[in-house]
């Protein structure tokens, strides 16, 4: 082989990993309630939107529960998005996050999680765990209320 088909095939791009918080540790929010998490994804969702199209987004928390970050993982239509698990790892992982609140809106207001909802739950719980990366809630919100997956027992 000549040299110049030996370094083609060791041509590599380098992937860099960068993670930078403007938030002093002692002045993020603690999370200790699902009212905690539903009061912070309210002041962050944009309210143009909560009630046009379904958006899905996490919440990034340290090993003391509190918010490293959120993460916009995904916008679809009215009834439905789609949410890609390893969108949503690689973000939790780039934050050294130990765990994470998942949450989407219902735009027509119904707070009743659907079958597709609560497989997408476990799916992700279960990838967490391999990471361990814990799943703590996932929370279906309104302009006016939230459902709890935690709080109905859902996410054991």
């Amino acid at each position: 082989m000549t040299q110049l088909i030996i370094q083609r095939l060791f041509q590599v791009s380098e992937v860099e990993l960068t993670y930078r918080t403007k938030i002093p540790y002692a002045d993020r929010p603690v999370i200790t309630e699902s009212q905690h998490s539903y009061d912070i994804l309210m002041a962050l969702w944009d309210h143009n939107k909560i009630e046009l199209l379904e958006e899905f987004k996490i919440l990034l928390l340290d090993s003391r529960n509190a918010v490293l970050g959120f993460v916009p993982v995904s916008s679809g239509g009215i009834s439905s998005c789609i949410v890609d698990p390893k969108i949503l790892f690689a973000a939790t992982l780039k934050a050294h996050a130990s765990s994470i609140i998942l949450a989407h809106n219902h735009p027509s207001g119904n707070l009743h999680p659907s079958k597709a909802d609560t497989d997408l739950t476990q799916k992700i719980k279960s990838a967490g765990l391999l990471l361990d990366i814990a799943v703590l809630d996932h929370l279906i919100i309104t302009k006016e209320n939230y459902y709890s997956f935690a709080d109905n027992g859902l996410v054991l």
